[in-house]
């Protein structure tokens, strides 16, 4: 088990053994474990080195040599003389000790992941056609994608579009100084939140900072996925979800038939979505801006509201029945309403009737 630190199966049991038995002599630990005395010694040494244990002097005694071959037992039973002190082996606490070899393989680990990262990107760059470089990138890990976020905000020469799930954690002012860098540069920032983010812990706060720099944010019931576009150019949204197992994904995208689409996606949550704005200093959810619908289209929202069919507004109205179902279809997209039931539900929320 301690092996990923190391250890190997002997050393392993005999800083076990120390651990559950407590301090031990090297000829314990041999008889014990039914290891040679020398290999005893030498997994010693090497958890010693390691930190894993200590060692100390311990007087003891050892009887006195024979003077005569074949002494009998009152020979025997002569009296003892010092001898050399032997060493006790302790166990060093578990909890400092492994963790600091924990703490060196981390570190190992994490260089042998950017070198991994580096030799991909030199593979990429040597065998991947110049026309279709660096089109699509998969970004693995919390510390890559928080890398690539920040190279994403700094890159943006006019606007960022931004999709947000959960817990508001896009455009709040970021340790690296990346968004708030962007935003002096003149960056526009257009951001769509969740509705249940709005109730995240200290998620006002962030939204003040974020319309204190003239961001535009709105709000929907849910947002599909989240996502990231710069200046219409470069994409990152998740390959993976919120509880999958193993470390989150993130796709990195500068196809433009691919970015084209995401901003699409995002363009049409926009539209749904209500504005975000600041009322008595608390965060205020306001109607979605809009055009809305005058004069004759009115009176059709109305009187189909009220119940009439297309044929009987056409009649009320003096109006052909084909033109009646042309501008309903336009105020059906004005209100991005894909059916009739959406239409007045549309209408009630963004107040083209009366209540």
């Amino acid at each position: 088990m301690l092996a990923v630190v190391g250890l190997t199966d002997l050393t392993e049991r005999l800083y076990t053994d120390l651990v559950t038995h407590g301090p031990a002599t090297a000829a314990e630990l041999s008889r014990r474990s039914g290891t040679p005395p020398d290999e005893t010694r030498g997994a010693l040494g090497t958890l010693a080195a390691q930190g894993l244990i200590a060692a100390r002097h311990e007087d003891s005694t050892r009887p006195a040599p024979d003077t005569a071959p074949g002494a009998g037992p009152a020979e025997v039973a002569s009296p003892t003389v010092p001898g050399p002190p032997a060493l006790r082996y302790s166990a060093a606490p578990p909890a400092v000790a492994l963790e600091a070899l924990l703490a060196g393989q981390r570190h190992a680990l994490r260089q042998a992941e950017l070198s991994a990262a580096a030799l991909a990107e030199a593979y990429r760059a040597a065998t991947s056609d110049e026309a279709h470089r660096d089109l699509v990138e998969v970004v693995v890990g919390p510390a890559a994608i928080g890398h690539r976020v920040e190279q994403v905000q700094r890159g943006a020469k006019s606007e960022l579009l931004a999709l947000v799930t959960g817990q508001y954690d896009v455009v709040p002012a970021d340790a690296t100084g990346a968004e708030t860098e962007a935003v002096e540069r003149g960056v526009a920032y257009r951001v769509v939140i969740g509705r249940h983010a709005l109730g995240a812990p200290q998620s006002a706060e962030a939204l003040f900072e974020a319309l204190g720099r003239d961001q535009r944010i709105r709000v929907v019931d849910q947002v599909p996925t989240k996502l990231i576009i710069a200046d219409g150019s470069v994409a990152l949204v998740p390959l993976t979800r919120p509880g999958d197992a193993g470390e989150p994904a993130a796709l990195l995208v500068r196809a433009p038939g691919l970015v084209n689409l995401m901003t699409i996606l995002f363009e049409q949550v926009w539209a749904w979505a209500q504005p975000l704005g600041l009322e008595a200093g608390l965060p205020v959810v306001g109607e979605a801006p809009a055009g809305e619908p005058v004069g004759t289209d009115r009176r059709i929202l109305a009187l189909l509201l009220a119940g009439s069919t297309d044929q009987a507004v056409a009649n009320q109205l003096g109006l052909g029945l084909r033109t009646v179902q042309r501008r309903i279809k336009a105020v059906m997209e004005l209100a991005h309403a894909e059916t009739r039931v959406q239409l007045g539900w549309q209408a009630h929320r963004r107040g083209w009737v009366e209540d």
